[in-house]
């Protein structure tokens, strides 16, 4: 017990110099103790018993095999047997008395019909499993829904093959949303909450068409006619305001609409212009597929031959709308591409060529020349062409667009207007302005993602949309 009396000592010295009193350093040393050996005994306990978990029942034995013939041809070596002929030990139990490693077959009649059958460890050919488990499995499963697949299309440009939901009213609608919850509801908000129309009235609207990018020159002209108006006696309320205003914006957006005229020349040549990153492309694959619809036949040419992968995109849309693509390879002259095109538009008897180009910043002398070099080609092999050049401009870009439209006009003679992404944006204005300064047609706009969703300008229906009421 020497080395149970130093270490009592060496503890309690410990104790004292931590500040234990010396009276209770002694049993708090030997408590120590004592605890100590309660978790080794613990310890070992747990241990013993953990292996015990781990052998079987009476000691280890090899598993049973069944014993077959060896099949003919057979040379003698070897084999592992495979799970199908390897049979499990069979099913033991204690016996009642409990004698540790005595053991006993369970009787066939004990599991017979209640339970998996008990193969002898001797002679017994296993049974085969039963099926019926997993045929009621099968039977039970529903079969998984999966998605159609993306076509080539949708893949490469991300446009769904399905229009949206609803008629074109609805449509237009949901592609405002944001210019009409942005615009018409501060308009709203603004005349609820004034009984008469006074100057401050009349301020606090003009800034809400500035910003909303009705532009300054034409913000002006609208509450020029209104305060006309007003004065008047057309309109004695805000709410009446409202209506003067609805009035305006619509007289204005019907002198901008013009449809295209495509009886006015065999084949009729749409040359779509615009910078970088605005959708042409994409208007194009759309007003292929619309066109074709309406039983025309339509062939575009990929004059965007510097942008990669621009080609095969117009190639999968001219596969979508079931339209032939001239083409050349990656960094041809887009000049020549404009030239082959035609040709072959006028050769197949095509009632519309589209020709794609590449997108250029309006403020490239050098690129702008090369698109008046593409429209004398044009010109030069068909009388008239191109009878269309539309520009493409992206509505969310704002006042931007308006700078970009004058640039293009002045310099290809833009005779008509494509405005996407509209219902990306909360200024819709900028549609009102573009076509009121530059007395340039809107063509088309861009309410979704859709096929559907590039339309003929509808001024009235635009209107309609805008200054719908919620709620």
């Amino acid at each position: 017990m020497e080395w149970f009396a130093r270490w009592t000592r060496t503890v309690a010295g410990w104790l004292v110099q931590a500040g234990v009193p010396e009276q209770w350093s002694g049993l708090i040393s030997l408590t120590l103790l004592a605890a100590g050996v309660l978790l080794l005994l613990v310890a070992g306990g747990l241990v013993v018993r953990g292996r015990k978990k781990t052998l079987p029942v009476g000691g280890a034995r090899k598993p049973a095999v069944v014993d077959r013939p060896e099949p003919a041809g057979h040379d003698g070596a070897e084999e592992a047997p495979t799970v199908a002929e390897s049979v499990t030990e069979p099913l033991e139990r204690t016996t009642e008395a409990g004698t540790e490693g005595s053991v006993q077959p369970v009787p066939e009649a004990a599991v017979e019909g209640n339970g998996p059958a008990v193969v002898s460890s001797e002679t017994a050919e296993p049974e085969p499993l039963s099926q019926e488990p997993l045929e009621t499995i099968a039977a039970d499963l529903s079969p998984l829904e999966v998605p159609p697949l993306l076509t080539r299309g949708e893949a490469v440009s991300g446009v769904p093959d399905r229009p949206a939901a609803g008629g074109i009213f609805d449509r237009m609608r949901a592609g405002l949303a944001k210019t009409q919850a942005s615009l018409m509801g501060r308009i709203d908000a603004l005349l609820g909450s004034s009984r008469t129309i006074d100057d401050e009235l009349l301020e606090e609207l003009e800034e809400i068409l500035v910003t909303a990018d009705f532009g300054m020159q034409t913000t002006m002209d609208l509450m020029a006619a209104l305060e006309k108006r007003v004065a008047a006696g057309e309109a004695s309320d805000p709410q009446g305001l409202r209506e003067l205003l609805k009035d305006e914006i619509r007289r204005r957006l019907r002198s901008e609409a013009a449809p295209l005229n495509l009886q006015q020349a065999e084949p009729f040549v749409i040359m779509v212009v615009g910078v970088n990153g605005v959708g042409k492309t994409t208007t194009i694959g759309k007003l292929a597929h619309q066109f074709a619809s309406q039983g025309k036949k339509v062939i575009l040419g990929a004059g965007d031959t510097f942008r990669a992968a621009a080609a095969e995109q117009l190639v999968v849309w001219g596969e979508r709308a079931g339209v032939e693509v001239i083409r050349q390879e990656s960094g041809s002259d887009p000049a020549a591409v404009a030239y082959d095109a035609v040709r072959a538009a006028i050769a197949r008897k095509a009632d519309i060529l589209i020709l794609d180009t590449a997108g250029r910043l309006h403020t490239k002398a050098n690129l702008m020349e090369e698109l008046k070099k593409v429209r004398r080609v044009l010109a030069r092999e068909l009388s008239g062409a191109p009878h269309e050049t539309l520009l493409v401009v992206d509505a969310t870009t704002g006042q931007n667009a308006l700078v970009q439209a004058r640039l293009f006009r002045e310099a290809v003679a833009v005779s008509g207007l494509a405005l996407t992404k509209l219902d990306g944006t909360a200024r819709g204005g900028m549609l009102v302005a573009i076509g009121d300064e530059l007395a340039l047609p809107i063509r088309y706009v861009g309410v979704g993602e859709g096929l559907e969703d590039l339309r003929p300008f509808d001024p009235d229906l635009f209107v309609e949309a805008l200054f719908e009421r919620q709620g």
